[in-house]
């Protein structure tokens, strides 16, 4: 290839990538006009709220999804708040909001105390015009990123009968003394289960029995030899550290920033404009 011919190409490149980045902010700005050329409403913005951890991996996989949200959904304004331990708190940022409308979506896999009590006080507190959506657990879109997950660590999409017969996964969570946790929690390990063909147990980190390591008894006792651990957890932390030192074999990776949690936070945003308000959220926002 000459020097001419490879300038060329690069002059190419160059004018593609400006064009594409044309057209993105083109679709961008057109999505905030009708078909009669009246500007559409702002759409509310979208807080993640994170529970938060000592672990500095876990904000910087949060910060990684929440870009990839925004990469998802061009234009959408897009916030983060924790509950606790790292900032910013949610409190802070509903407050940066002043009394613009907003839907929070908890990056938590189950109902549970946080949902029903800790992020809606803390939202009623705040000017900003709330709706609570749903917890993201349990979803289709999660079991595709624990599958994911099992395959990175070396979970075999194509078995035979016998090495299907030995295989069991043990779903590590977190834990809550809450039993709306333990069947949702419960339902995902089953979705996961139709998914790989094989028994998935829940286990907990703490609040809830069993641990794994009780699972992976229970699993062993009725001759599992190829147990996996699966971790039910959003992002790297003290709790899914624990859970993968647990695992006879492979300990799959948290679920993280795959591009279907980022698919899943933004159904859930959707799916809460659509939805009548809880009974919870009118309660709190009356108080």
């Amino acid at each position: 290839m000459t020097a001419t011919t490879s300038k060329s190409n690069a002059d190419l490149d160059s004018t593609a990538h400006i064009m594409n980045l044309i057209s993105d902010q083109l679709a961008s700005q057109l999505s905030l006009v009708s078909r009669d050329g009246t500007r559409r409403p702002t759409p509310p913005a979208l807080v993640l709220v994170a529970h938060g951890s000592r672990d500095p991996r876990a904000l910087a996989t949060v910060r990684t999804l929440m870009e990839r949200v925004r990469e998802q959904r061009p234009g959408l304004s897009v916030h983060l708040g924790h509950i606790e331990l790292n900032e910013p708190l949610l409190p802070d940022t509903l407050a940066a909001l002043g009394g613009r409308e907003a839907v929070l979506v908890p990056l938590l896999l189950s109902r549970g105390y946080h949902t029903k009590q800790d992020i809606p006080e803390m939202a009623a507190a705040a000017e900003a015009r709330t709706r609570l959506a749903a917890p993201l657990g349990p979803h289709p879109l999660l079991v595709e990123t624990l599958h994911t997950r099992l395959v990175e660590a070396g979970w075999r999409t194509r078995t035979n009968d016998v090495t299907r017969r030995t295989s069991a996964v043990v779903l590590a969570a977190a834990g809550s003394r809450d039993p709306e946790a333990a069947e949702d929690t419960g339902r995902t390990a089953q979705l996961l289960a139709d998914r790989l063909g094989v028994p998935v147990i829940p286990a907990y980190a703490s609040a809830a029995a069993p641990t794994v390591a009780d699972a992976v008894r229970t699993l062993t006792a009725l001759g599992r030899t190829r147990i996996a651990v699966a971790s039910y957890f959003t992002a790297p932390g003290r709790f899914a550290r624990q859970c993968a030192e647990a695992a006879p074999w492979i300990a799959a990776a948290p679920l993280g920033a795959h591009p279907a949690m980022a698919s899943l936070i933004l159904h859930r945003y959707d799916e809460s404009l659509t939805t009548p308000r809880t009974t919870v959220e009118r309660a709190l926002a009356s108080a």
